[in-house]
């Protein structure tokens, strides 16, 4: 964690911290920044560059022109938003819709990510929560967690005591003591400890039901865009203390009402222009040339100086930047930033069909089993555009993800077997029309395999005026996904302005340990 930080329990500390939270978690921990400066002052406001418009790159921007530093935001693409960017798309019907990489699910102990969100958006209307999240498996089995209690360890017991995937002899022939090490995370550690296992070879150990191996638990693993017998089963902990153990927020979550652009980016794009930023989509930065004294980037127009730069880029932006820019960085570290991996490739398949789906169908479901097929979103439960044009069309929007596709697997051929998956799970669109589609192949998010932890970098690099952010970064805190991203984001920022004494953000996040002494003590046992 970088720069130094003090921890404060959420029920203390200033007023400004306990407001900042919003949150139902009274163990969340408050990370207070160095003292310093509220901000720069006119005269003397370093320029600061920030390549990358994505969750780190807006974050890190955001905090950077907040406390009056003169930020420029790059942004190869069109739009803000990185792996969330949308862009519009003229139907067959002649209507025009938002195409994006699909559902995304804020969470609500993402306390850094919504404390970004709040900057435009304070009482986060433009979230809207969903009821559940419910998981089926094709042999007929299908979990929920509208009932399941938010507070651990109830959660927990109560996941257990309303499953269908435990039953009495599942419970009793599992191996309570190689589980015990889920009732205690803690970061780093997690990473000393399991980075070297694969999440299945730890399920396996458990002896976890395998029905609730296959539902819940690889769904999860799978969100990674993972397959869990190459993810590193410190992540799979780690994900089961943040969603699970560790917090009391719940494993349901918000989605926005909106598509991404209109709903977050456009209005956070907005904010920092008001505060006096440069946001430069469409401009790529070709190198970085680190000195002494500041930093010049390379686009298509110009070699450009700053103060420092913050690089928000996702692993292979990263890696490419990285050896088109010979001077940054030492050996070893570049060594590092070339072994980040590449998560396998993914699809979304969004539909827009001529009929509707039952009423009574989740606007959001995690599928196992069903031949590739992870999710199914209909869109117009939840967001506006969607809703629109079914109450205009008396059809349906339906989204399709597989994630980590298996090499060599054919386009059409997985496009075809997620719309059979469809079929199989919603049978009433079995003699729906596609009246448009749209399919979405992407290879661009991290991967965490068995065994990679130790060369992931960190948010501090060997150049003191260049910084990393991003979901692929290196943070010894307990977050992942895009809260991962926001996080990062502000830790690059924040090392950059504690260099010039200037303060930093107010960070949340879920306990860094096990939520009770009797549960610590209890996942002791596993280590002796």
């Amino acid at each position: 964690m970088t720069p130094p930080y003090t921890t404060r329990p959420a029920q203390g500390g200033p007023h400004r911290a306990r407001a900042a939270r919003r949150g139902r978690d009274r163990k969340a921990e408050i990370l207070m920044p160095a003292p310093g400066r509220d901000r720069f002052t006119p005269g003397d406001a370093p320029g600061v560059a920030v390549v990358g418009g994505g969750i780190a790159g807006l974050a890190a921007a955001t905090l950077l022109a907040e406390r009056g530093a003169r930020v420029t935001l790059y942004e190869r693409g069109e739009a803000l938003g990185g792996r969330l960017a949308g862009w519009r798309t003229r139907l067959a019907d002649g209507s025009e819709a938002t195409m994006s990489r699909g559902f995304h699910a804020f969470f609500r102990q993402y306390y850094n990510l919504r404390g970004l969100l709040r900057r435009t958006d304070p009482a986060l209307d433009r979230l809207r929560p969903l009821p559940d999240y419910p998981l089926r498996h094709s042999g007929g089995l299908t979990d929920s967690f509208a009932r399941v209690p938010r507070t651990p360890p109830f959660s927990a017991l109560g996941f257990v005591a309303l499953s269908p995937t435990f039953g009495a002899r599942d419970l009793a022939s599992m191996d309570a003591r190689a589980a015990l090490p889920l009732l205690d995370v803690r970061v780093p550690e997690v990473y000393e400890r399991f980075d070297d296992m694969s999440a299945t070879d730890f399920l396996d150990r458990v002896r976890f039901p395998e029905a609730a191996h296959h539902l819940a638990f690889e769904v999860f693993s799978r969100s990674f865009f993972a397959d869990p017998r190459e993810l590193s089963a410190a992540e799979l902990l780690l994900m089961f203390h943040i969603y699970f153990l560790g917090s009391s927020e719940g494993l349901l979550f918000d989605v926005p009402n909106e598509p991404f652009p209109q709903a977050l980016w456009e209005p956070l794009g907005d904010y920092l222009r008001g505060l006096g930023a440069r946001v430069r989509t469409g401009t790529p930065v070709h190198d970085v040339r680190p000195g002494e004294d500041g930093v010049e980037l390379r686009t298509d127009e110009a070699v450009e100086r700053h103060e420092a730069v913050v690089l928000a880029l996702d692993p292979g932006a990263l890696r490419a930047l990285t050896e088109a820019s010979p001077d940054l960085g030492t050996p070893a570290w570049r060594d590092d930033v070339a072994a980040l991996r590449t998560a396998p490739p993914f699809l979304v398949s969004r539909l827009w069909l001529d009929r509707p789906v039952r009423p009574d169908r989740p606007g959001f479901l995690g599928t196992s089993g069903y031949d590739g097929l992870d999710n199914i979103s209909v869109l117009e439960l939840y967001e506006g555009e969607a809703a629109r044009w079914t109450a205009r069309t008396g059809g349906s929007v339906v989204e399709l993800h597989a994630y980590a596709v298996p090499a060599g697997a054919g386009r059409r051929e997985t496009q075809d077997r997620l719309l059979a998956g469809l079929h199989r799970v919603y049978p009433e669109t079995r003699e729906a029309r596609v009246v448009d589609a749209r399919h979405e192949w992407r290879a661009d998010c991290p991967f965490f395999p068995v065994g990679s932890h130790h060369r992931r970098p960190a948010v501090r690099t060997p150049h003191p005026l260049v910084t990393l952010a991003g979901d692929a970064i290196r943070c010894d805190l307990p977050v992942a996904l895009m809260e991962r991203a926001a996080t990062t984001g502000f830790l690059a920022a924040g090392a950059l302005l504690d260099r010039w004494g200037v303060r930093g953000q107010v960070l949340w996040t879920v306990p860094r340990a096990g939520r009770s002494s009797a549960l610590r003590a209890l996942s002791a046992l596993a280590a002796r």
